[in-house]
């Protein structure tokens, strides 16, 4: 007999569009650590255009903007994540804890069955 698994993934929408998921938040947090977008993507395995596109979508959803570029000058341009975006990031967080937390705790329900 194989032992039971619970699987879940969450993610936050608006009207019909993802807002951010794990995915989405993986990437803001490595642009975040990276100053980059190019090198946030790199970074995850991820090509530049596919970062942009998961990008510019949550900046379209959001309330307001969750990452703001600038373009080129002396020391080059860079990505970098808003006050907001950082807490979009980190009620994310907070809820998939929650969530995983929650059914780890009804996980304990299948061993009785």
């Amino acid at each position: 007999m194989s032992d039971y698994k619970i699987k879940s993934r969450i993610w936050i929408e608006v009207g019909d569009n993802v807002l951010v998921g794990e995915g989405r938040v993986k990437l803001l947090k490595e642009i975040e650590a990276q100053g980059s977008l190019s090198k946030a993507a790199k970074s995850i395995g991820m090509s530049y255009k596919k970062a942009w596109t998961l990008i510019d979508a949550v900046n379209k959803s959001a309330k307001e903007a969750v990452v703001t570029t600038s373009v080129g000058g002396q020391k080059g341009g860079g990505t970098v994540i808003t006050p907001y975006g950082k807490n979009l990031i980190a009620a994310f967080e907070r809820i998939n804890k929650k969530c995983w937390e929650f059914l780890d705790e009804e996980f304990e329900t299948l061993n009785g069955i």
